[in-house]
């Protein structure tokens, strides 16, 4: 089976995922564009190299992800590398740290160390009163 290539579905991926609207791209491309051009390339399968290198240096995009950019191949890669837990060496750490456990966990240390300065005052007064007696 000969699969060919969607440069103009590839240009509008990439567009998407950086975020940037076809009027934006219209505008950087220069005068002569505008949304409705952009509508039309993203259309096409093939695109002209001149223009597909004049869209990369916008994007900052190398040129051939436009060209081999294979959604199928993607998702097929994808799907085989995370399915049936084929995960190896893919180990993913969370740390959750939760504010207010912090905060309770400062607070107790706190309480802890308060009754600890309140057990050495109370044996040094009580030191202090065996020395007064004597």
């Amino acid at each position: 089976m000969d699969y060919k290539i969607h440069q103009g579905r590839n240009v509008k991926r990439f567009r998407e995922m950086l975020g940037i609207k076809q009027e934006a791209l219209a505008l950087d491309l220069g005068e002569d564009w505008n949304q409705k051009k952009i509508s039309l390339l993203e259309q096409k399968e093939t695109i002209e190299n001149q223009l597909l290198e004049k869209i990369s240096k916008v994007l900052k995009i190398p040129v051939e992800a436009f060209r081999n950019f294979d959604e199928e191949q993607a998702v097929n890669l994808i799907s085989c590398t995370f399915s049936d837990n084929a995960m190896f060496n893919n180990r993913i750490e969370v740390q959750n740290i939760n504010p207010i456990d912090k905060i309770v966990q400062l607070h107790e240390e706190k309480i802890a160390l308060y009754e600890r300065m309140l057990k050495e005052k109370d044996e040094m007064m009580s030191r202090l009163e065996k020395l007064l007696e004597k």
